[in-house]
């Protein structure tokens, strides 16, 4: 005997049924039962009523079939394996269509799912970009999204777009916030904010759901990028409406609603990955005074330990962006991997910093951006042989402020772009190489060298003067101070 039980999306009763496996077969609304309008009847419902996902088992035989419409059933030889209600329903707080989820695997993005169900009576679909956090993180998602209750998951390999549109141009603005911080996930939101907007159009989703905190930078970076790529969505932030404060309230819901709770060792740290940094919040860094763990580090081997002998490696630039190392060219992916594991190896990149947050209070990070050290150390030299003095210095203001849109989530600003295309013009004759040292947490410039240098020997040497008279310094030093000479003379009554 195969059981069938189905909730109509006209009633709130269950109602079962029992079907020989003899009469089972598949009939031409797509829905798999023999005599179907017995069957209605038997329901009480209209055949029109009886739409949505059907899973008919018996003994072992499963056959999944798909309606238009309404409700999900599913039949069994034994007992009812799994019954909801489909999501065509009024949540607890209003109603979507179908909510595309930022989606991590961990305890709350897997009850966020339920969560939205639940609230917006939707179907989620789960959305992952791999920015380069690791294959660990990827292992099991699809499996984890779907027991959750998302209709699917969809991964993106954003790698390439990340480090080419996203990483490369905050390298040549030189974009560096608050003196320390390179930026690394306040690059990485908005890539994966502008792949979530392209699955909601692909799923024909209405609304964009994130998992971020209420009182952090990233629920500004996700909604902006929402609001410039596409105004019409609309955006659900659990974290500020529901009533889970913490670990234990996400593992009670998760029970509650049959979500397998993840299994994985809870870090005492909060960290973010990429393929550019690996940040660490939390724990013993949320007071100042404490010392970082050596074994909290992960990308980077500790200076101590660091190899005796110095690594030499050579940056090849083209118009203010990195496209070798030592001689051998590559993607912008592929040559990003390439430093972090040359400057992990030798203590690279760490930083332990305080910095403001763009909601107003303050905060202690530490992070690992091994090669983006190195990459940010190169071009910055390149460019003491390309740019003038008042180029350098004009460039070095408007980075400050090109640095605070992007940690401000502001990437897709029309200001953020137009001096990125300032950036790209100054940077045109940025070509060359440097050649930098590696040793025990440090990076030192040996050399640099460049097609279009502005530096000539000939001028700037003390040997020869063909085209530099000193005899011209004279003239030019008492141009150079008069306004002071004059203040003088006022002072002193002359």
């Amino acid at each position: 005997m195969a059981q069938l039980k189905a909730v109509s999306s006209s009633s709130s009763l269950n109602l079962s049924v029992h079907v020989p496996k003899r009469d089972l077969f598949l009939c031409s609304n797509n829905v798999s039962f023999a005599k179907k309008s017995a069957l209605f009847q038997e329901l009480g419902v209209r055949k029109s009523e009886l739409q949505g996902d059907a899973v008919v088992s018996n003994r072992g035989n499963t056959l999944r079939v798909h309606c238009n419409k309404g409700i999900q059933v599913v039949a069994s030889s034994d007992k009812v394996t799994e019954v909801y209600e489909a999501t065509k329903t009024k949540g607890l707080r209003g109603k979507l269509n179908k909510v595309v989820l930022a989606y991590s695997g961990g305890l709350d993005t897997s009850v966020i799912v339920p969560w939205l169900r639940e609230n917006y009576g939707c179907e989620v679909v789960c959305f992952t970009a791999d920015v380069g956090q690791g294959v660990g993180e990827l292992e099991g998602l699809e499996q984890k999204a779907k027991a959750s209750g998302a209709c699917q998951l969809v991964v993106k390999d954003l790698q390439e777009e990340f480090v080419r549109d996203f990483i490369f141009p905050c390298l040549r603005a030189g974009a560096i916030y608050e003196r320390k911080y390179l930026l690394g996930t306040s690059m990485a939101r908005p890539v994966i904010a502008k792949a979530m907007v392209d699955v909601a159009k692909e799923v024909g989703a209405d609304a964009v759901a994130h998992g971020c905190t209420g009182k952090g930078n990233d629920q500004v970076r996700f909604e902006l990028t929402f609001f410039a790529l596409n105004p019409e969505l609309n955006v659900v932030a659990p974290w500020r409406e529901w009533d889970i404060t913490g670990r234990e309230d996400a593992i009670e819901y998760a029970k509650k609603h049959n979500v397998p709770v993840p299994v994985t060792k809870k870090s005492i740290y909060s960290r973010d990955r990429n393929l550019w940094h690996l940040s660490h919040e939390g724990d013993i860094l949320e007071d100042p005074a404490n010392e970082p763990k050596e074994d909290m580090y992960m990308m980077s081997t500790s200076p101590e330990a660091a190899p005796e002998k110095p690594e030499y490696v050579e940056i090849g630039i083209v118009a203010g962006l990195p496209v070798s190392v030592n001689g051998e060219k590559l993607s912008p992916a592929s040559l990003l991997s390439c430093l972090n594991e040359i400057g992990g190896k030798h203590g690279i990149g760490r930083i332990d910093m305080v910095e403001n947050r763009l909601v107003g209070m303050k905060s202690r990070g530490v992070y690992e951006t091994p090669g983006g050290t190195i990459l940010f150390t190169a071009v910055r030299e390149l460019e003491s042989l390309t740019l003038d003095r008042e180029t350098m210095q004009v460039k070095d203001s408007l980075a400050l402020k090109y640095a605070e849109l992007v940690y401000a989530g502001r990437w897709f600003d029309p200001l953020r772009e137009s001096m990125d295309a300032f950036m790209e013009k100054i940077t045109e004759t940025t070509t060359g190489s440097v050649r930098l040292k590696l040793y025990k947490g440090s990076v030192s410039v040996v050399s640099r060298t460049s097609p279009k240098s502005l530096y000539r020997e000939d001028i700037s040497s003390f040997e020869s003067g063909q085209i530099y008279d000193q005899a011209d310094a004279a003239g030019f030093i008492r141009l150079y101070g008069l306004p002071m000479r004059v203040r003088a003379m006022l002072e002193k009554g002359i």
